[in-house]
């Protein structure tokens, strides 16, 4: 990881927990000890935003796992922007893989979500990925190059620094594998070169790129050796004691 890029942990807790799980959960972040120079983000059910944001340290932030791209309206189920910034939450997690492959969210709608998150004053956190059948068939750079192009399209110059990219190769998520950390590297490089070009080099510069899939306690600290890894986005194993590790990767 360059030095100029904060190190950036987010964990997914995606539908899991409940009251007497969260207040555990909180109980090993408050003990730590959490490396003070890196940046934790905890993603957590919608009906437990006010909840975890009231319990957990203002030191760590606290992230929607999804919202709509509109301010209110009739969008039954849906959350908005201005609701998470209500609650005192300051960050949305869009365009999971799960979003994308279980709920059939697009492209477009992905980017018009994180143009709106940002207009809104959140900071968010954009996933992108491609699926096994696409790693296979050599296709890596076209599916994340184009998935990055459309949220890209939606940001402004001046929303980048509420921006981290999460790169998660679908094939990584909850199965167990884990791209190496050549593997990761190897992308990260090449959506930062994508940056510099279809942005600008300061953006490529300073924008943080974490990687998720399957990120654990025994390969998290070779993953954030990588110049271009700027740290995790966390599922299953953000819900347990052992996420300290993980947080404190680049110590």
């Amino acid at each position: 990881m360059a030095p100029e890029r904060k190190f950036f942990v987010g964990g997914n807790w995606k539908m899991n927990g409940n009251k007497k799980e969260i207040d555990g959960i909180i109980s090993f972040l408050t003990a730590g000890p959490l490396d003070p120079n890196a940046e934790l983000v905890c993603g957590v059910p919608q009906c437990y935003l006010d909840y975890c944001r009231q319990k957990l340290p203002a030191s760590i932030g606290v992230a929607a796992q999804n919202c709509y791209k509109v301010a209110k309206g009739a969008f039954t189920g849906e959350i908005s922007p201005a609701m998470i910034k209500d609650i005192g939450a300051e960050w949305v997690i869009l365009g999971h893989s799960e979003r994308r492959n279980v709920f059939g969210e697009s492209d477009a709608l992905i980017a018009e979500k994180v143009n709106h998150a940002l207009s809104e004053g959140l900071k968010v956190i954009p996933c992108i990925g491609e699926k096994l059948e696409e790693r296979e068939a050599g296709k890596t750079e076209e599916v994340v190059f184009s998935q990055l192009k459309a949220i890209v399209d939606k940001i402004s110059l001046d929303k980048w620094d509420n921006v981290v990219i999460a790169y998660e190769p679908v094939w990584a998520i909850g199965t167990g594998k884990t791209a190496s950390p050549q593997q990761a590297q190897e992308v990260h490089g090449k959506l930062r070169q994508w940056l510099s070009d279809n942005v600008n080099a300061e953006v490529s510069r300073k924008t943080r790129i974490i990687y998720g899939g399957s990120v654990t306690a025994d390969n998290c600290r070779e993953l954030a050796k990588e110049n271009d890894i700027d740290g995790s986005l966390v599922g299953g194993a953000s819900l347990k004691p052992d996420f300290i590790h993980i947080v404190n990767a680049s110590q």
